[in-house]
């Protein structure tokens, strides 16, 4: 059986937690927060899905509300118990990989293992200006980071010599800590990375079911060819929550589907918007959903 879960960007970490609460007690399976670090003013750069729905027409405006994610995830984790906490996506070139590892083996612990480390490459191209990156390097940064990240949550001392990265051996932590690595993007390169890395993936923007099928199906593909089995979520943004068209994904073995937070945690009020979430997560069925799983 699969799983519904939440995908929410522009929202104060206030409100997150607010939804997060909300969401954990109705069952819905993870909530997936993007994030930028900030608005660059006049940036001219392009979000690299042309041709695939977005959900934002602007990504990043003076009035989109940025967080941290990890911050925000770890708010969540202490009014939750049971949602899973993803990043769809973070963008793991912008900073050094031993700063994410911290940050995420401290989420990690603190939630009892929900994290789902969702992580992208990166598109906007003065955001890693400003911050004294190189854009041109994202990546294979992008691949070095996913490694250092694996030696750190491994909980084993390591030192690294790479093209980006070197310091002598260290331990992170004290013990494992692992946390599944779910590769984002739509580009062939985007999905040969997520097959070859990654432990599964996220579809950037709202494919239709159409796009949707034609992209898992080169995943598993490329799986194939490289000699990766076993369990693989593809974890799709879908646009409604019509019972027909939320079939048509299932029928193709995309089972993992998500729901945009924000036309669904609708209204004036605390009260209407619980209402309305309720509302969406008894027509989806997702207390059932979480039960059958469960058992």
């Amino acid at each position: 059986m699969g799983s519904i879960g939440l995908s929410a960007y522009g929202m104060t970490v206030s409100e997150l937690v607010e939804l997060a609460s909300c969401a954990d007690e109705l069952g819905f399976d993870a909530l997936w927060l993007g994030e930028h670090v900030f608005r660059p003013t006049g940036y001219g750069s392009e979000h690299p899905t042309t041709g695939t729905v977005q959900h934002h027409t602007t990504i990043v405006d003076t009035d989109t509300e940025l967080t941290d994610p990890w911050i925000a995830h770890a708010a969540i984790a202490a009014v939750t118990s049971r949602i899973k906490l993803g990043t769809a996506v973070y963008v793991t070139a912008l900073r050094h990989p031993l700063l994410t590892a911290r940050a995420t083996i401290s989420v990690q612990e603190f939630s009892g293992g929900r994290v789902l480390f969702g992580v992208g490459s990166g598109w906007l191209e003065e955001e890693f200006t400003a911050l004294g990156v190189p854009f041109r390097s994202r990546f294979s940064r992008t691949e070095e980071c996913i490694d250092i990240l694996r030696k750190s949550w491994s909980g084993a001392e390591f030192g690294h010599t790479g093209k980006h990265f070197t310091f002598d051996p260290l331990q992170v932590h004290p013990r494992p800590a692992p946390i599944p690595v779910v590769l984002g993007g739509n580009t062939p390169p985007a999905l040969a990375r997520a097959a070859r890395l990654g432990d599964a993936w996220f579809a950037s923007g709202t494919p239709t079911p159409d796009e949707a099928v034609e992209l898992v199906t080169e995943l598993r593909r490329l799986r194939g060819e490289l000699g990766r089995s076993g369990d693989f979520p593809c974890y799709v943004r879908v646009a409604t929550t019509d019972p027909d068209v939320l079939a048509r994904y299932r029928a193709n073995g995309i089972d993992d589907l998500v729901l945009w937070a924000d036309t669904l945690w609708v209204g004036d009020t605390p009260d209407e918007r619980r209402r309305n979430l309720m509302a969406a997560a008894d027509r989806l069925g997702v207390g059932t959903l979480d039960n059958a799983t469960a058992g």
